[in-house]
C-alpha cells in the first residue's frame, strides 16, 4: 500500500531540483545568466549599503529603509541563486530535505519581508511629500528602526505554519521537484498526504501578506497623487515626484511578478510558467534595484559623483 512506503522529511532521501530541461546549449546560457546577475545583484546591492554608510547627506529614513532593502536583495538571491548554478553545473540537482526545506523557508520569508519593506517605504513617502513639515519629528530614526524590524519579524514570522505544516508531509513517489528551487507548490505536488490543508494555509498568508502591504502603498501613494496634483508649481511637483518614482518602479515590478506567484488556490497547474515568472522575481528584479535607484535617484547620482571624483 502507498502508505507503508511514504516517508516524511525526517527520513527519505534527497530530493533532485529538474531546474530546465533542454539542450547542452540552454544550460549554459541559463549558467551564465545566473551568475551575471547573481554578481551584479550583490555588488550593485553592496554599493548602495556602502554609498549610504559612506555620506552624511544620505542618512535618512529613506536611505535607512533602501540599505535594508538592498541587504534584502543579496540574500534573497543568495537563497536560490548558488543551488541553481551547482544544479544546472552538475547537472544532478540533488538536495537534502533538510537543504531543501530550509531554502523554501528562507526565500518565503525574505519575500514576506519585502512586502512589508515596500509598505514602510511607501509610508515614509507619503510623510515625505504629504506631511513634509511634520516629516522629521514623525519619522524619526526610533520609528524607521521599528517600522524595519517588524517587516523581518513579520516576514519571517510569516512563513513559519505553512513550512510547518509541509515539514509534516510524507513522500511516497517521485522526489523530483519541476523547479530550479524549493519553491512550495511544485514541491507539495510530489507529496502523498492530503495537501488541502497547506494550500490553504500558503495561499491565505500570501493573500493576507500582499493584501495588507498592498493596501498601506496603495493609500500611501492615492494621498501622495492627490497632494501632488494640488501643487500649483511644476518644479515643486517634478521634485514631489522624482521624491517616490524609484519607489514606485520597484513596488510596480515586485509586485507585477509575485501576485501571480503567490495568490494561486491550486498548485497542479501552470508549473513551467512559474518557473519562467520566478527567474523575473529572483534573479532580474534584484539586479535592477540598484540601477533603478542609481539612475532615477538625484541624490545617490550626486553621492556617486563626489565619490567617484574622491571627495
Amino acid at each position: 500500500m502507498a502508505w507503508s512506503r511514504s516517508h516524511n522529511l525526517s527520513t527519505q532521501g534527497p530530493f533532485i531540483l529538474l531546474g530546465f530541461p533542454g539542450p547542452q546549449g540552454l544550460h549554459v546560457g541559463l549558467f551564465l545568466l545566473f551568475l551575471v546577475t547573481y554578481v551584479l545583484t550583490v555588488a550593485g546591492n553592496l554599493a548602495i549599503i556602502s554609498l549610504v554608510g559612506a555620506h552624511r547627506r544620505l542618512r535618512t529614513p529613506m536611505y535607512f529603509f533602501l540599505c535594508n532593502l538592498s541587504f534584502l536583495e543579496i540574500w534573497f538571491t543568495t537563497a536560490c541563486a548558488p543551488k541553481a548554478l551547482a544544479a544546472i553545473a552538475s547537472r544532478s540537482g540533488a538536495i537534502s530535505p533538510a537543504g531543501c526545506a530550509a531554502q523554501m523557508y528562507f526565500v518565503f520569508s525574505l519575500g514576506c519581508t519585502e512586502y512589508f519593506l515596500l509598505a514602510a517605504m511607501a509610508y515614509d513617502r507619503y510623510l515625505a511629500v504629504c506631511r513634509p513639515l511634520r516629516y522629521g519629528s514623525v519619522m524619526t530614526p526610533g520609528l524607521s528602526a521599528r517600522l524595519a524590524l517588524g517587516s523581518w519579524l513579520g516576514g519571517f514570522s510569516a512563513i513559519s505554519v505553512p513550512a510547518a505544516l509541509i515539514a509534516r508531509l510524507s513522500f511516497c513517489g517521485s522526489r523530483v521537484i519541476n523547479h530550479f528551487f524549493c519553491d512550495i507548490a511544485p514541491w507539495i505536488v510530489l507529496s502523498c498526504s492530503d495537501t488541502r490543508v497547506v494550500e490553504l494555509a500558503s495561499f491565505g498568508i500570501a493573500f493576507c501578506v500582499i493584501v495588507s502591504s498592498c493596501f498601506i502603498t496603495l493609500v500611501s501613494y492615492a494621498c501622495i497623487i492627490v497632494t501632488i496634483v494640488r501643487m500649483r508649481s511644476a518644479d515643486g511637483r517634478h521634485r514631489a515626484f522624482s521624491t517616490c518614482s524609484s519607489h514606485l518602479t520597484v513596488v510596480l515590478i515586485w509586485y507585477g511578478s509575485t501576485i501571480f506567484l503567490h495568490v494561486r488556490t491550486s498548485v497542479e497547474s501552470s508549473l513551467d510558467l512559474t518557473k519562467a515568472v520566478t527567474v523575473l522575481n529572483t534573479m532580474v528584479t534584484p539586479v535592477l534595484n540598484p540601477f533603478i535607484y542609481t539612475l532615477r535617484n538625484k541624490d545617490v547620482k550626486d553621492a556617486l559623483r563626489r565619490w567617484a571624483q574622491g571627495k
